[in-house]
């Protein structure tokens, strides 16, 4: 009875929030996921009538379909985005592997590509990962001005995160990248999932400066919006740029699971230490959601090792030919810019 007593009220259910968050959530993983099905036919269409994106051709911009594809991509990055306005960080950023599953099922149905018995158990154990995540979340801090996110953004914490960050980066940038980065996936791929830890940060700010706006609290009227819209700017450009030289040298089948780890791994550590997402758990909680993770991420891992053996590829090729990822040139069409596979537009 005592143990019972204290799961009970160790678990208080979702809130509000946090269910509108997982909704948007799933939603942006269900559009993602379709989306790379639409622009994959929609290239193979325009390839059969002109020049293959896979040789440098542009002709799926003439092609109805692939711009389908684009249009539902864009919306489900719009439902992210809406999602971490709602949810924590910890909750919403793992979700994105459920776009994988997406995308295999819909290629085994519509595209007839074999999605082989170890990728059926990859896509339940996702599934069985984010379940776990979903019930022990932590409930959304309960925020009312930009203002408050700004100082939580400025705490000495996240400063020395931020700073480390950026120190890194730069390091990177400018002494490994031109010497090793054309031949270790890591320095390219550590950029991203750096940059990208903080660009969900702020991306998550001015979605709840968003929200207080359209609730009838203008947050448009503070300098700190603005200073995030800014950050956000400056991030995704420079996520996007280092991510497109990832996929143009490495096998996106090898670019995809690392960068789904390394990005969701630091955009979980700079969400608790920004918004303490575990200062209002107990450990029980925190040691399942860890599990949980784990358990997403194998079943990712095991995803991306079946599409291997299903291509009849070795896993362990790190580094690839130009365009050498997909017979019609898909690979190149990226990784949209969160979570998951996170592959960019």
């Amino acid at each position: 009875m005592g143990l019972a007593a204290a799961a009970a009220d160790s678990y208080k259910g979702m809130s509000s929030d946090n269910i509108k968050g997982l909704v948007l959530g799933l939603s942006s993983s269900f559009f993602i996921g379709a989306s790379f099905i639409v622009k994959k036919k929609g290239l193979k269409k325009a390839g059969a009538s002109g020049v293959r994106a896979g040789v440098g051709g542009y002709s799926y911009l003439y092609e109805p379909l692939w711009w389908t594809g684009m249009i539902t991509m864009v919306v489900g990055e719009i439902a992210n985005f809406a999602a971490y306005a709602f949810a924590p960080a910890i909750l919403v950023t793992p979700l994105g592997a459920l776009s994988i599953i997406i995308s295999a099922v819909l290629a085994h149905i519509i595209l007839r590509e074999r999605l082989h018995i170890f990728g059926i158990l990859g896509c339940v154990l996702c599934v069985v990962g984010s379940t776990t995540i979903v019930l022990h979340a932590p409930q959304e801090r309960e925020i009312e001005s930009v203002k408050e996110v700004w100082d939580l953004a400025t705490e000495p914490a996240f400063l020395f995160y931020a700073s480390l960050v950026m120190a890194i980066v730069l390091v990177l940038v400018f002494h490994y990248i031109p010497e090793y980065g054309q031949t270790h996936i890591m320095f390219y791929i550590g950029v991203c999932s750096l940059v990208g830890s903080l660009s969900v940060m702020s991306v998550k700010a001015l979605g709840i400066a968003l929200k207080l706006t359209l609730s009838g609290m203008n947050q448009l009227i503070y300098p700190q919006t603005w200073a995030f819209a800014i950050i956000v700017g400056a991030c995704v450009i420079t996520q996007m740029n280092y991510l497109n030289k990832a996929l143009d040298t490495f096998n996106t089948a090898v670019v995809s699971p690392i960068y789904y780890v390394m990005f969701t791994s630091l955009t979980i550590l700079a969400s608790v230490i920004m918004f303490k997402d575990w200062d209002r758990q107990n450990p029980t909680q925190i040691v399942t959601e860890m599990c949980g993770f784990v358990t997403i991420l194998s079943g990712t891992f095991l995803l991306h090792k079946t599409k291997d053996m299903a291509d009849g590829s070795s896993s362990m090729s790190m580094k690839l030919p130009r365009y050498a990822d997909d017979e019609d040139g898909f690979g190149t069409e990226g990784i949209p810019l969160r979570r998951q596979e996170s592959s960019r537009t």
